[in-house]
């Protein structure tokens, strides 16, 4: 990895997927320039398509080479700081697993509850679709932090990969006051309480003030 590298990212108040690498990065200690490309423009796609092969953000751009995708950037990120995985082997597994689960399920979360840091927008009921993977979640961060996290606040107890691929899911719950029992609210307002998490919500404020369409 060159001395500093650029993370090519969405609008904040938005893009959860530019959310996740970008915190990896943050709590991984990794110094990074950043871009800020608005989205929902006439112009978004070419300005992305500038940097990204894929035509989407995040892209990491090291030197000559081109990350894109975020779980692929985390993996990409961790080969640079290993502890951005668990340490044990099962729980390092299992942190990969549930990774990949975000990465590629839970469809009507996303549908139904786009990531949007700045709003207040509680559902006055829950759809039929959307509660089994309320519930999938709900077991899921129960499952981790009991088996693996008694060492620190996070799924796995110190900050991984992992967290950062749910901390969108984490402000989605916030957002839209999804329910949680006792064990994935703790986890969720350990994740809010990150600084790097409060400096993200901020430059969406000052960046929505900026340009009330991005």
């Amino acid at each position: 990895m060159s001395a500093r590298p650029t993370l090519i990212i969405g609008t904040k108040q938005f893009s959860s997927w530019s959310l996740r690498p970008w915190l990896a990065a943050k709590m991984a200690g990794i110094a990074f320039e950043e871009v800020v490309i608005a989205l929902r423009q006439p112009d978004t796609k070419a300005k992305i398509s500038k940097h990204s092969p894929s035509g989407k953000v995040p892209c990491l751009i090291d030197a000559d080479l081109a990350v894109w995708d975020s779980l692929a950037i985390c993996e990409y990120l961790a080969e640079q700081v290993p502890s951005l995985w668990p340490e044990d082997r099962a729980a390092r597994a299992v942190a990969r697993a549930v990774s990949a689960e975000m990465h590629s399920g839970f469809q009507n979360l996303r549908n139904l509850c786009s990531m949007d840091v700045l709003s207040d927008l509680p559902m006055a009921e829950i759809a039929p679709e959307l509660a089994p993977e309320i519930a999938r979640i709900n077991a899921m961060w129960t499952d981790c932090r009991t088996r693996f996290g008694l060492s620190g606040p996070f799924l796995f107890g110190r900050f991984s990969v992992a967290d950062a691929m749910y901390a969108p899911v984490v402000t989605r719950f916030k957002t839209y006051h999804l329910p949680l029992e006792s064990v994935p609210a703790a986890y969720a307002g350990a994740v809010m309480a990150l600084p790097a998490m409060a400096e993200w919500i901020e430059a969406a404020t000052i960046g929505s003030k900026a340009s009330p369409s991005a």
